[in-house]
């Protein structure tokens, strides 16, 4: 009886060891993970995940959600993560002492981007993504065309700015009262074989407006400028910090997805850790905020000097140079920020399928 006991023994734990790899593959631990984390202000949950797993953005595949956690994202400061296994498989736990007061909320754990209690946990830092989501938008051409646009201020001059009144045409919803001054910034554009194909305008926003009367022109009053407004200055619906969606569920997209980053923000060369780039991927290609891509770039062209052969050039493999999440959708393109810098990330580096 102990002999069976022990071969039984023996078979479960071969099979525990073969099943380990075969997960390893999909979701690695860090080496020298701790066991577990007590949540800090401050802490993200991208970070937090970074302690555990070698890819921080796998982290909604290892939860464990109990009764007390209806969404992973609700964790806050004092909470313990603990790293555990079951059925030899790692889980991510949270312990809680429910604070008095604290409401229960339940979500739907289909969301993917989701308004919740300010106290909570982010995925990343607001820093990092609130001017990205907030003050920047890209529109297509037929966005800018039906777009809001100043065509005189109060005392006929060429500028306005703060407590002015302005005049618009094309203002047509009279549900939506204010609304942000644009001014055209960067075309994106795909470079074709016969003429480039404009993705989409960069939208600088210059002040805000309040509408005071519907007509047309209707008439507005500017509250908040950060520069001199200017006649053919565009208008925009407002939107407002309160209503940003700043928590992220990291997923990789469930069709295959290939694109290249075309433009990096903030005028710099080098793209690193947490620089925003734009991808030519938007919603028509099933891009979702909070995808995660990887970065490649492509293999040199080499000679081989070992071959006499007169066509002795070969490519090499291309080389995974870092990780991005798409933090903002457009129609034909997408912000996304750095999450993950192996190599310094170039434009025209290729994205895909993590």
């Amino acid at each position: 009886m102990t002999i069976i006991k022990l071969l039984l023994s023996l078979v479960t734990a071969a099979l525990l060891l073969f099943a380990q790899p075969a997960f390893a593959d999909t979701v690695k631990l860090k080496q020298g993970h701790p066991d577990r984390h007590i949540v800090a202000k401050g802490d993200t949950l991208w970070d937090i995940s970074a302690k555990f797993l070698e890819s921080p953005w796998r982290w909604p595949e290892i939860w464990n959600i109990n009764t007390d956690i209806k969404n992973p994202h609700l964790i806050y400061p004092g909470d313990i993560i603990i790293l555990a296994f079951v059925d030899g498989k790692p889980v991510i736990k949270v312990e809680r002492k429910k604070p008095a007061g604290r409401p229960t909320i339940k979500l739907s754990p289909q969301a993917r981007a989701s308004k919740l209690d300010e106290q909570a946990v982010p995925t990343l830092s607001s820093d990092m993504v609130k001017q990205f989501v907030k003050y920047s938008r890209i529109i297509s051409e037929r966005e800018m065309e039906e777009a809001g646009y100043i065509v005189s201020s109060e005392d006929g001059g060429l500028m306005s700015g703060n407590t002015d009144k302005i005049y618009a045409r094309n203002i047509n919803q009279q549900d939506i009262t204010h609304y942000d001054v644009v001014r055209k910034g960067k075309v994106y554009k795909e470079e074709g074989r016969w003429k480039d194909n404009i993705l989409g305008y960069e939208m600088l926003r210059i002040a805000a407006a309040r509408i005071e009367q519907f007509d047309d022109p209707s008439t507005l009053l500017v509250t908040d400028a950060s520069r001199e407004i200017l006649i053919g200055d565009l208008l925009l619906p407002a939107t407002f910090e309160k209503d940003l969606n700043q928590h992220y569920l990291p997923h990789s997209p469930e069709k295959p997805i290939k694109g290249k980053i075309i433009a990096v923000l903030d005028g710099i060369t080098r793209i690193g850790q947490f620089h925003t780039v734009v991808l030519n991927l938007g919603t028509k290609d099933n891009i979702e905020r909070g995808h995660v891509l990887a970065i490649y770039q492509s293999g040199k062209v080499i000679r081989d000097t070992v071959t006499d052969k007169w066509n002795n050039k070969i490519t090499l493999p291309d080389i995974r140079a870092g990780t991005l999440m798409v933090i903002n959708t457009f129609e034909q393109l997408s912000y996304a920020l750095i999450m993950e810098a192996d190599r310094d990330i170039h434009v025209f580096d290729a994205v895909t399928n993590p």
